[in-house]
Parts: C-alpha cells; sequence; structure tokens
C-alpha cells in the first residue's frame, strides 16, 4: 500500500507539472507611456483635448512636471526613463562631445546619438527585460542605442496614426511575446510650439490632432481587451516660452568666434576655449556683460541645478533669462534677409521658469481617480512606473515617496 500511494503521489505530482506548463500565462501590467514633447503644462486646460481630459479625470494629474536641467528633449526623455539627473545619466544636453568617446559630436540626428557608450543608466524598457519582462519604443531618445526588445528607428515623417498603429500591432502579439511596456513619441505640438509660440493658434490644433491619436490609442487598446491591464503615463520632456526680435543676446559682441568652440547654442550657450585661451579668461571676457545672461564656469553652476559634475559639460556656461534667444549678428541678419523672426518658443530655460513645466497624466486600475496633485520633479516617475510593473527599479536619483500617494490604498 505504501508503494502504491508513493506512486499515486509522483503521478500526481508528475500530472500537476505538466498542467501547469500547459496553463496559459498569468496576464501581466502593461505600460504604455507617452510623451507629448513641448507640453506646456496649461495646454490641457486650453486647448479641445477631450481623450486626454476624459484620461485626467479618471486618474491622476499633476499641475506641473519639472524638468531637469537643461530643459531640452533628449536629457529630460532620458532622465524620465532612468530617474537620473543628466548629469549622472550623460545626456547632458543635445549636442555635446567627450573626448573619451572620439571627435565626433553627439547629436540628436547623428549616428554618434545611436551609440551605447553615451547613454548611461539603465533605461526603465532594460529594467523590464532583465526582469524577464518584454518592452518596445516607438520612438524615444535612447531606445536606438539601448534597444528594448520591439523598436523603430526614429522618422518624423511617420504620422502620429501610424505612430500609435505601431503600438496596438505590438499589443496584438502573444501573451508570451507582447511588451508589458511601450513608449510613443509624439513631436507635432513641440514643432508648433517652436514655429509659432506657446499662445498661438498653429499650437491649439497641434494639441488637437495629437488628442484624437490619443483616441486611437485607447480605443485600440480597449478593442484588444487589454483596457483592464493597462496603465497610461503621459508626459512632455518640458513646456515652452515665448520669444521675440527684441530679446536677443549677440555673443559676437564680446567674443571673438574665432578663440571659442561654442557646443551648444541657446538658451544656454556652452563653450570651451581654445588653446591660446583659458577657462578663466573666457568666464572674466563674458560675466556680466549681459543683463539676461547668468555666466558660470562648469564648477560654479547653482547647486539647485544638480549639474556641472560631468565631464561632458563643456567649461563656461551662459544661461539666458526667460525668453531670451542667444545668437550672433551674422546670424540674425541671414534670418531677417530671409523673412523670418525670432518670434515664436523655445525652452531649455532654467527649470524654476513655470513656462517650461510639462504634463503629467497617470490612469490605470491601480491609480487613484479624479486626482490633483502638486507638480514634481520628472526624476521621480521611473521608480512610479517600476511600482506599476513590479519590477525592481536600479539606482536612480528619484523618491518612491514622491509618487507613492498616486497609487490606491
Amino acid at each position: 500500500m505504501k508503494k502504491l500511494a508513493g506512486f499515486v503521489a509522483l503521478a500526481l505530482l508528475a500530472l500537476s507539472a505538466v498542467l501547469l506548463l500547459r496553463a496559459p500565462l498569468a496576464p501581466k501590467p502593461i505600460v504604455v507611456l507617452v510623451s507629448i514633447d513641448g507640453w506646456r503644462w496649461d495646454y490641457l486646460d486650453r486647448a479641445d483635448v477631450p481623450h486626454l481630459k476624459a484620461l485626467a479625470a479618471r486618474g491622476v494629474r499633476s499641475r506641473g512636471l519639472i524638468p531637469s536641467f537643461p530643459s531640452v528633449t533628449f536629457p529630460n526623455h532620458y532622465t524620465i526613463v532612468t530617474g537620473l539627473v543628466p548629469d549622472h545619466h550623460g545626456i547632458i544636453s543635445n549636442a555635446m562631445f567627450d573626448p573619451a568617446i572620439g571627435p565626433e559630436k553627439f547629436t540628436m540626428s547623428s549616428d554618434t546619438s545611436r551609440d551605447p557608450r553615451w547613454w548611461g543608466g539603465e533605461p526603465v524598457w532594460m529594467t523590464a527585460i532583465k526582469q524577464g519582462q518584454k518592452s518596445a519604443a516607438m520612438f524615444w531618445p535612447g531606445s536606438e542605442a539601448v534597444k528594448p526588445t520591439y523598436w523603430r528607428p526614429f522618422d518624423d515623417n511617420v504620422s502620429n496614426a501610424d505612430r500609435v498603429q505601431q503600438v496596438l500591432d505590438w499589443m496584438k502579439l502573444p501573451e508570451a511575446d507582447r511588451p508589458t511596456f511601450s513608449t510613443l513619441y509624439f513631436s507635432e505640438v513641440d514643432h508648433a510650439g517652436h514655429n509659432s509660440g506657446p499662445d498661438s493658434p498653429e499650437l491649439l490644433a497641434a494639441a488637437a490632432h495629437v488628442d484624437q491619436a490619443m483616441g486611437m490609442l485607447f480605443q485600440g487598446i480597449d478593442a484588444l481587451g487589454l483596457a483592464d491591464r493597462t496603465t497610461y503615463v503621459v508626459v512632455s520632456d518640458h513646456g515652452m516660452a515665448p520669444t521675440s526680435d527684441d530679446r536677443l543676446i549677440f555673443l559676437d559682441d564680446y567674443l571673438d568666434a574665432g578663440e571659442i568652440e561654442v557646443v551648444d547654442w541657446s538658451p544656454n550657450v556652452a563653450i570651451n576655449p581654445r588653446a591660446n585661451t583659458s577657462s578663466d579668461e573666457l568666464y572674466r571676457t563674458l560675466v556680466n556683460r549681459h543683463p539676461a545672461l547668468a555666466v558660470y564656469t562648469r564648477e560654479q553652476l547653482p547647486k539647485g541645478l544638480r549639474y556641472g559634475t560631468n565631464a561632458r559639460i563643456p567649461a563656461v556656461i551662459g544661461i539666458a533669462e526667460l525668453g531670451w534667444t542667444i545668437t550672433t549678428h551674422a546670424v540674425a541678419d541671414s534670418r531677417k534677409k530671409a523673412g523670418r523672426t525670432f518670434g515664436g518658443g523655445a525652452h531649455g530655460y532654467d527649470p524654476r521658469y513655470r513656462e517650461v513645466h510639462g504634463l503629467f497624466i497617470a490612469a490605470g486600475a491601480r491609480i487613484r481617480r479624479g486626482v490633483v496633485v502638486p507638480e514634481f520633479q520628472n526624476i521621480h516617475i521611473y521608480n512610479f512606473m517600476c511600482q506599476l510593473l513590479h519590477l525592481t527599479p536600479a539606482a536612480n536619483d528619484g523618491d518612491f515617496s514622491q509618487v507613492s500617494t498616486f497609487f490606491v490604498r
């Protein structure tokens, strides 16, 4: 009898193992991170965007999202997905040099931007992969260098509708292959803000176009039967401030272009001296020369910016006041002859300015409903998304306590 009982127990154990292997995979939470580049915090109330307003009404909306310095595209997109300030993840600007990597300049459109040596930290799509999940990126800075499971090379000519469709196509994959984390990126609002300004009819029209695409996304996820598992996290990398021809700082009024290397221009001019000039000389030549330009050596940058320890940051940084543009007389004359002005919009300014604060909305099964929270820094979003996906976060600069109240208790 004992032998028979033992045999039955083994048989039951084997049967249980077979049934377990054949059982469908347990549904995992899904997070879709959407970036609307250049969406200022107040556009949600000013524009005709019913889908985004409905999402905010059934989730958590902040009064603003505070970008990291500098408030530009590449550094802040990568901060959002790593939880690291630019000084720590290494994407310190949209344009930079690193002699340790090579002589080529890093820019958003160059081959250097697809070199993983530039990108530090661990983006959330890699955190997911390391912990057994799939991830996808429908355009996101860094995703062509540190690649998720599925990704598309950036092409700004891809329509909003086609961007959404690619995310939905990934969501149609079988459960074992479907990404639990996906990004979606829209650029139209940023373009309109730069070209026409944040207070223009063109800006409102662009916002409405993106909202229509968001409606397609929501409807598509719902049609796939994934709505109950999906949390939407909608953010922007920065806001936008109006600029004009009346607020120009001419760098060549103070410096000879042949004596300096301008790595980045406006509204934060980043300069290295040439061989015959020292950093101190360059700083003394430029400091206190224009009332709308604050000038620092890399070591002197204000502590509150959390910026200045990374070796990629040039020797001297000039930070323009809100709405001012740094340029040269030659560039200004060229634009004037072409019938172009400096009117429109810009970002990159010190994050203390409300105009460069962005958007944050989150909605899903575990998120509180109809809640408006104070603005917070974008370094905390990485930990928030890891919690949604049941991931252990990599080391980062964020603090989960800053976003823990967004969850249903």
